[in-house]
């Protein structure tokens, strides 16, 4: 019954034709404490009838899991049709944990520097299967679950129907209970989707992929730019920031080609009057062919960041997972054991 999971209880009780106070007790059993649908208290047999007439006993398989030296831990699940992808149990403070999760088998923009890009794209996901890698990761885990993050293999706004019904479904009270707050969904930048976003007002984060201050650069690492032009996508984030505030930004570090003096001073110009928050973060290449700043570098880089975007925040995320293929850019539903696990 995994899939009911993909719902928030209105979209289950609208679909379903049922109490909005039955969906909530069907999805609490479901989902918040992950038993059978027939374990719904205090619910009509014909309304459990129903449902379960309009339901499905798909479900993920776990292929494999992998633990990393720094603690996170990446998981291989096969879908119903045989397609794998991945998430990564990513660890906080030693006392809770967040999950990425993919929104895609594979990925159809292509970032030069991406495992999940160099794929191409199998299918999207459906909200469900999205729901489900969370509820596993919980099952497998002594800590709470307490942050989502749509940033693994796929782009989110490719699938944004599905990607926003997940996101509701994991914040739902009687569903998975992650507070919406710390829901973040990432892009590369699709600009009519980051509109649609903001002009909804949904309350999850956005976080946004730059990794270049120009077109010209940004078009040798993501064809996407080709599309949609850095211009406008940083129109669409001040209509972003104006109802939403500060802006999340994302900038993948490579030596000698974006973290130079001339980089730094192109960012300022171009986020000028744009409250963000910059994450630089180092490549992660298993290829070789690109590879991240050495220490200097990344502290000239970090200095020239600071005089050109003063005031703004600047904390370089770290990406872990590395030695397991799980960091950012990596996820290329790859196994250990072997396509026949």
């Amino acid at each position: 019954m995994l899939h009911l999971a993909g719902q928030d209880s209105a979209a289950l009780a609208a679909a379903a034709g049922i109490p909005l106070a039955d969906a909530r007790r069907i999805l609490g059993a479901v989902v918040g404490r992950q038993r059978p649908l027939r374990d719904a208290r205090n619910v009509r047999r014909e309304v459990l009838d129903r449902v379960e007439a309009l339901s499905s006993r798909a479900e993920l398989r776990e292929v494999e899991k992998v633990d990393a030296a720094d603690g996170f831990r990446r998981y291989l699940f096969e879908l119903p049709d045989g397609q794998r992808i991945e998430s990564v149990r990513i660890p906080l403070f030693d006392t809770h944990h967040s999950v990425c999760l993919s929104s895609q088998v594979g990925c159809a923009l292509g970032c030069v520097f991406c495992a999940t890009g160099r794929m191409g794209l199998a299918r999207n996901l459906e909200s469900w299967e999205m729901v489900a890698q969370l509820l596993h990761v919980r099952r497998d885990s002594a800590r709470p679950i307490t942050g989502a993050v749509f940033m693994g293999q796929g782009e989110p706004f490719h699938n944004y129907d599905a990607v926003i019904a997940a996101a509701y479904a994991l914040c739902d009270p009687a569903g998975a209970r992650v507070d919406g707050r710390r829901i973040s969904i990432s892009t590369a930048g699709v600009i009519p989707a980051i509109r649609r976003f903001t002009a909804e007002g949904h309350k999850f984060r956005l976080a946004v992929s730059l990794n270049a201050a120009t077109p010209e650069k940004r078009a040798a690492l993501m064809p996407l730019e080709r599309g949609q032009p850095l211009d406008e996508l940083v129109d669409a984030l001040h209509e972003h920031s104006a109802k939403r505030g500060r802006v999340n930004l994302a900038y993948v570090m490579i030596s000698g080609f974006n973290v130079g003096a001339e980089d730094a001073a192109a960012l300022g110009r171009l986020l000028r009057g744009l409250p963000i928050r910059l994450n630089p973060i180092y490549v992660n290449d298993a290829t070789g062919r690109f590879v991240p700043p050495g220490e200097e570098e990344w502290k000239a880089f970090r200095d020239a960041l600071g005089r050109e975007l003063p005031g703004q925040p600047i904390v370089r995320r770290y990406s872990g997972g590395a030695d397991i293929l799980g960091a950012c850019g990596m996820l290329a539903s790859t196994s250990r054991v072997g396509p026949g696990a």
